[in-house]
């Protein structure tokens, strides 16, 4: 079985090597703080190297043929499988992911790796009809060219991924910089299991640095014509103003502050397992996480008793732990804006039902009632196990409340009446929503994607084919034609 813990090195080229910067960066485990590895940073220059050999090594890789360009990713999934465990062990300890989270994320990778295998087939083109006589138009979908990837600490094996293997598969090169925090799962390991899988060396990089070392040029370098992100909206607004001012295509997945609604004639067991899956997988460090539950006047204290009963059950503690469900927050900030983000729910008058204790980088679940949605705790998201409930005594009030958010990533309306839930779901300002489910859905066929603070663009299946790709007219003159001023 690999280990992953050695891959503590810039993948640049096709070589390991140490980045040029003076700058050491530490990787620690959020649980407990042991080191698990250095890096020396990479520099600008160590950047110029990744993106140069990206461009280079891509119009060969675009002219392979798509038999043998899938087969590497047949052999990505089966070395996936085949180190299956080796990849939850470094979940768990870069991540502080539990088991649980760990599978989810393996099982999500797994589904858009295969799902990238079948785009080398689906580079069509089309033949169109002109105006102009004995004439043909051909239009060929053709890659970008190179793809740089920018990828967050919560899911970052998945995250990366998601952009990395469809931007391959369509034929691009690609550089990633994953987040200082996950530099091996979002980072390294992936440039791992692709050297194993027989990736042409150079085509993808992997650069670990600090923004400080290289500002804007990730973004700014003249080779890569498209970004991919996921992250925070703050960081998000910036590249995307930075990509538009150097006509760059930007892919933007961004926060949330998902709305789950519990209407009157909801089954209750099943929307109350829904709303506590949707909280707390990964201590509510998904950017889908149901931060606000909307729950029916009718219904609201049979939901509140059922639902704080599960969530007291919820074991917090060490994610090496199969029992645990709730481990560790990624850093010491989180926690502190979390405490912070209690504190002014207090303040403004949410009254705290559950308010679990914090302990190094663990918070243990807080359930907020009596919230109203002008509250700092319906507007911010929150990315950590706090949950805001809130009351309604009608359809029109629902959409008020779950409309009432600059976000609109993702949601769920729990009701009997499936039509009458899917009106409600057309007219919620979101990029997706979703009928007596939870909020956490991701599916490699179906557009993923958010409106408003919460994005720009859509990936997965066709949309991630589109959002690599781009297309070229070519027309032939058949037939000689006759110009003006002959």
């Amino acid at each position: 079985m690999e280990n992953f813990k050695h891959l503590n090195s810039q993948y640049i080229n096709g070589e390991w090597r140490e980045g040029q910067s003076s700058v050491k960066m530490e990787n620690r485990n959020p649980y407990n703080g042991e080191l698990i590895a250095t890096y020396q940073a990479a520099s600008l220059d160590d950047l110029n190297e990744a993106y140069e050999a990206s461009a280079r090594v891509q119009k060969e890789w675009a002219k392979t043929n798509p038999v043998a360009q899938r087969a590497v990713f047949e052999k990505a999934v089966a070395y996936l499988e085949a180190n299956h465990e080796a990849f939850v062990e470094t979940i768990i300890e870069e991540i502080g992911g539990t088991r649980l989270k760990a599978e989810f994320e393996i099982g999500l990778v797994t589904n858009i790796i295969k799902e990238a295998s079948t785009f080398p087939f689906r580079m069509n083109g089309q033949i169109l009809p002109s105006p102009i006589d004995g004439k043909e138009n051909r239009v060929y979908r053709v890659p970008v060219g190179v793809v740089g990837v920018i990828s967050p600490f919560n899911f970052p094996f998945f995250l990366s991924m998601k952009s990395v293997a469809t931007a391959l598969a369509a034929g691009n090169g690609v550089v990633l910089k994953p987040h200082e925090h996950t530099a091996i799962t979002g980072g390294t390991m992936i440039a791992k299991l692709f050297e194993d899988a027989g990736l042409p060396k150079g085509l993808l990089n992997v650069i670990v640095t600090e923004i400080s070392e290289i500002g804007d040029n990730f973004v700014e370098h003249s080779i890569p014509r498209a970004v991919s992100f996921t992250g925070s909206t703050k960081v998000g607004k910036h590249i995307g103003m930075v990509a538009g001012k150097n006509l760059k295509e930007a892919h933007l997945e961004l926060g949330g502050n998902s709305a789950l609604v519990v209407l009157e004639d909801a089954d209750m067991e099943l929307a109350v397992s829904a709303a506590v899956f949707s909280r707390f997988t990964h201590q509510g460090q998904i950017c889908m996480s149901a931060n606000r539950l909307i729950v029916h006047e009718d219904v609201y204290d049979e939901f509140v008793e059922k639902y704080l009963a599960k969530v007291s059950r919820l074991t917090c503690g060490d994610p090496k732990d199969p029992s645990t469900i709730i481990g560790p927050l990624i850093n010491e900030q989180q926690v502190k804006t979390t405490v912070a983000l209690i504190e002014k729910g207090i303040e403004e008058g949410a009254t705290p039902l559950i308010k679990g204790k914090v302990e190094g980088n663990i918070v243990e679940p807080v359930v907020f009632g009596d919230v109203t949605p002008d509250m700092t705790l319906a507007n911010e998201e929150l990315f950590a196990p706090v949950v805001s409930i809130l009351k309604v005594k009608s359809d029109e009030e629902v959409l008020a409340f779950a409309n009432n958010s600059d976000y609109g990533l993702s949601g769920a309306i729990h009701t009997r009446d499936v039509e009458r839930g899917a009106e409600l779901a057309k007219q919620m300002d979101t990029g997706m929503i979703h009928i007596n489910d939870g909020t956490i859905n991701d599916e490699p066929t179906v557009a993923f994607g958010g409106v408003k603070n919460s994005g720009l663009g859509r990936l997965n299946g066709d949309w991630s084919l589109d959002a690599f790709t781009t297309t070229k007219w070519i027309s032939i003159q058949h037939d000689r034609r006759q110009y003006p001023y002959s």
